[in-house]
């Protein structure tokens, strides 16, 4: 018999039931809350990466992850109170997509700074690997005197230890 694990009576929690004005305003309020947070915590990130602090952005993963679990949460509370919120709050909805389209801009910079970061690293990673194998591999020449590279079938892998 298979036991169920620890996280499943946390994803099974009930979402609150939206049937007043008031609750459609926490709940839209807990919402853009999340948001906030998580993107400060994004801005933060992006301009740790930014200045070449990947260690200190690094540090910040665990409390995005949860910074993030709970803006999905939210998320998904509001999803399922999506029918009250067209019927009774149209314009608190709007505002939620108009504060959800700043959140997802902000999101595609993140993402773009993390994205040239990483082709940066791995640009000087395949550099530095590149020269490794020219120093490791016989320097030989062909009989028109022009030095021949070394074919990368026959190049050794570069191991990293990615602990900083």
């Amino acid at each position: 018999m298979r036991q169920p694990s620890p996280a499943a009576p946390a994803a099974s929690t009930a979402a609150p039931t939206i049937a007043t004005l008031a609750d459609a305003r926490k709940l839209s309020d807990g919402l853009m809350a999340a948001m906030t947070s998580l993107l400060d915590l994004i801005e933060k990130e992006t301009t740790l990466v930014r200045a070449g602090k990947i260690r200190e952005a690094m540090a910040l993963e665990m409390q995005k992850n949860e910074m993030s679990r709970h803006y999905l949460a939210t998320l998904g509370h509001l999803k399922g109170a999506q029918d009250f919120f067209v019927k009774s709050a149209p314009d608190l909805l709007q505002a939620l997509h108009r504060h959800h389209d700043t959140f997802r801009a902000m999101l595609q910079v993140n993402l773009t700074v993390l994205a040239t970061a990483h082709a940066v690293s791995e640009g000087i990673i395949r550099g530095v690997n590149g020269e490794m194998q020219k120093k490791s591999m016989p320097q030989t020449y062909t009989a028109a005197g022009v030095r021949t590279a070394p074919h990368p079938r026959h190049a050794a892998p570069l191991s990293v230890s990615r602990t900083l």
